[in-house]
């Protein structure tokens, strides 16, 4: 199968799933607004079935944000939930990893980084997301995709340093991706864009 291909089925499952499980609307609930990121947003979601969004409220209320993940877990097949308190760090976040199991029995993380409206990455990542989309080619997104493609199982490189080699290195391959890495490491991804 063709790699444009690959990439746009799971491109189409992955908005179903959105769709399905009604998490955008579950966070609207508590006020927040969801901004969709990272590889599902850039259309170069591939083997990583990550779906990542940031959302904002204009403060972080610990109680109405387990609100929303208790009733994400009451009605969707959630596997494992993982959280985390970052009120206190420069982040201003709470972070939310859920595990969920698609009707083909596929898993897919959710990554829901809940984030205070005015602390200082608000947009970060979505301004770092544009600027990916802005610079893609056809042929960028094909090394890309064929990177992620080419990651062996159990290996995980996060998205952002494949950009990273892409754009910054001119890395065309995952071998070269793994030199690259190694010499020009990625000390802090929202500090970095294409």
């Amino acid at each position: 199968m063709d790699i444009f291909e690959l990439a746009g089925q799971n491109q189409q499952k992955a908005w179903k799933i959105l769709d399905d499980t009604g998490i955008f609307q579950a966070w609207e609930r508590i006020g927040a607004t969801v901004n969709l990121v990272g590889s599902l947003k850039s259309g170069l979601l591939m083997k990583s079935r990550d779906i990542d969004m940031h959302i904002y409220t204009d403060k972080l209320d610990i109680g109405k944000s387990f609100s929303v993940m208790q009733e994400l877990a009451a009605r969707l097949p959630l596997l494992e939930i993982q959280y985390g308190n970052l009120i206190d760090t420069e982040e201003e976040c709470i972070e939310w990893h859920a595990t969920y199991k698609d009707m083909d029995g596929d898993r897919w993380k959710f990554d829901m980084i809940h984030i205070r409206k005015g602390s200082r990455y608000d947009g970060t990542v979505e301004r770092v997301t544009e600027a990916i989309i802005k610079r893609l080619t056809p042929e960028i997104r094909r090394t890309i995709l064929q990177i992620k493609y080419d990651l062996p199982e159990g290996v995980s490189i996060p998205g952002i340093e494949i950009y990273h080699g892409v754009f910054s290195g001119n890395v065309k391959t995952f071998k070269e991706l793994e030199r690259w890495r190694e010499t020009n490491p990625l000390t802090n991804s929202l500090d970095w864009l294409p």
